[in-house]
């Protein structure tokens, strides 16, 4: 089945990519590695992959790694870096949604790091999730907190500011750092949405990190109080 022809992100993806060049060891980073456990020779599939920024950590640090995404541009800018220092990363270009993706393929882990939202179609993605772990594989993933309520001005919430955390759907953000998301949007879903996703597919939760704010967020919004605003998962598939 062909890549549809409208993803979002090839129209941003020099955008994109010039402001996340590399995986950033932020609180986020090393709470989705340290759930991704030891890497050393796993196969490991990164969903939505991008230019490629996690896939070359987790190859740095010894595995073998698939990146897959919808975007052709981005895996031009994946491709590139791969050319330019090789890590024996392998790309394709497909929708991780579609019911014939990397069929026969098999590998120990799959991660998705902040990609999920960017994903219309949760259950086909999470279909292909199952259906490439074998039991006991596990699928670790990192994205804004459902539960983020923004500020006004500067951070967006996880929903739409007219409607409320329990309206699910696609959102375009309006916060004056949320300029990626201004341009490609990202769908909203509620907490209990992800999990019982996961359970209906097989996928039972294992361990969960909630990364708080950025330091630089806190000196910016010194009285917010604590908030949620990264969630990171991993799951085991059963």
């Amino acid at each position: 089945m062909a890549v549809r022809d409208n993803a979002r992100y090839d129209a941003v993806a020099t955008f994109y990519h010039s402001s996340n060049p590399d995986f950033v060891p932020d609180q986020v980073g090393t709470a989705l590695i340290r759930l991704m456990g030891p890497l050393g020779g796993r196969r490991v599939l990164d969903l939505a992959c991008g230019g490629g920024r996690l896939t070359r950590e987790l190859a740095r640090r010894g595995a073998l790694v698939t990146g897959i995404d919808i975007s052709r541009v981005l895996l031009d800018h994946a491709e590139t870096a791969e050319r330019a220092q090789p890590l024996g990363v392998t790309y394709l270009h497909r929708d991780c949604t579609d019911d014939d993706v990397l069929a026969g393929q098999a590998f120990d882990c799959v991660a998705c790091y902040f990609g999920l939202t960017d994903i219309d179609d949760l259950d086909g993605c999470l279909a292909t999730v199952a259906r490439v772990l074998p039991p006991n594989g596990t699928f670790t993933f990192a994205t804004l907190h459902p539960c983020f309520p923004g500020w006004a001005g500067t951070h967006s919430a996880s929903w739409e500011s007219t409607a409320g955390y329990f309206e699910e759907g696609y959102v375009v953000a309006t916060g004056a750092r949320s300029a990626l998301r201004q341009r490609v949007g990202a769908n909203h879903r509620m907490l209990s949405t992800y999990l019982n996703a996961l359970l209906r597919h097989r996928l039972t939760v294992e361990e969960v990190a909630e990364p708080g704010m950025p330091a630089e967020w806190t000196h910016e919004h010194p009285d917010a109080g604590p908030v949620p605003v990264f969630l990171v998962v991993r799951a085991r598939r059963v």
